[in-house]
């Protein structure tokens, strides 16, 4: 038997992270399988139908994403990922444009008559 890590996040800021003995030769599949029991067997309030939504999500192993039939190891963490609801890129423009750019990043203490930037 391992020591592994499962977590996961149905929500912004609200992750769940359990630590799993599972058989050597696990896939991060089994292990996912395991978590959503042990989480079921545990928290009385949990939404069946909310957990079963994770086997949609993309699996990862200490950040890197990785595919449901890979393998782990010992104190491998195992992360689910959420899928992004808003572009990055596009996120970072409409904040910049909200904030205003005389107010942000190079532009905030700009001394009277200096380039900007200065």
């Amino acid at each position: 038997m391992i020591q592994v890590t499962l977590c996961w996040s149905l929500g912004p800021r609200h992750v769940q992270e359990f630590k799993l003995s599972v058989p050597e030769g696990s896939t991060v599949e089994t292990v996912c399988d395991l978590g959503i029991a042990h989480w079921l067997e545990v928290s009385p309030v949990a939404d069946p139908v909310s957990l079963s939504s994770l086997k949609f999500q993309q699996p990862g192993i200490w950040g890197k994403k990785v595919p449901w039939t890979q393998t782990v190891k010992a104190d491998d963490r195992i992360e689910l990922y959420r899928p992004l609801k808003v572009d990055p890129k596009v996120a970072r423009r409409q904040r910049f444009k909200r904030q205003g750019k005389g107010r942000t990043g190079l532009f905030a203490n700009r001394k009277s008559g200096s380039a900007a930037g200065y």
